[in-house]
Order: C-alpha cells, then structure tokens, then sequence
C-alpha cells in the first residue's frame, strides 16, 4: 500500500527501512520498491529531494531500485 510523505519523519522511516533491508536481505522486496516508488510519485518535491538526498548518504546501494521523477527537470 503506497502513502505519501508529509513530512521528513515519514521520509526517514522509508529509510531506515531500506538499509535494514540491504543489511538484512541484501537487496528490496518487490512490495517494498513499488511502495517506495509510489510514494516517490505521489509525494512535494521537497520530500522526495530530501529522500534521494538521505538515501545517498545512508543507503546509496539502493539507489539502482528507484526512478527520480525530479532528475529529469521537471518538478
């Protein structure tokens, strides 16, 4: 079931799911990716840069499973 962030909490929390996954799985269920992707689609902007940008940080090996909608230059 796809949500959409309201706040950085929310992005946060998708994040620490993803590098529990990596550390625990070594990689991403479907369900998880296309809850992710979703929730990149539907959600501001600003939550999905802040989301990319903690990912890079914290988990960048999962960087290869999502799309960035705003890396195309459109907003």
């Amino acid at each position: 079931m796809a949500y959409r962030w309201k706040n950085k909490v929310d992005v946060d929390e998708a994040v620490v799911v993803l590098m529990n996954s990596l550390d625990e799985e070594g990689g991403l269920a479907d369900w998880l990716k296309r809850t992710i992707q979703q929730s990149i689609n539907d959600s501001e902007a600003e939550h999905v840069r802040y989301f990319f940008a903690e990912i890079k940080k914290h988990a960048p090996a999962s960087l290869k499973y999502f799309e960035d909608p705003l890396s195309s230059g459109s907003d």
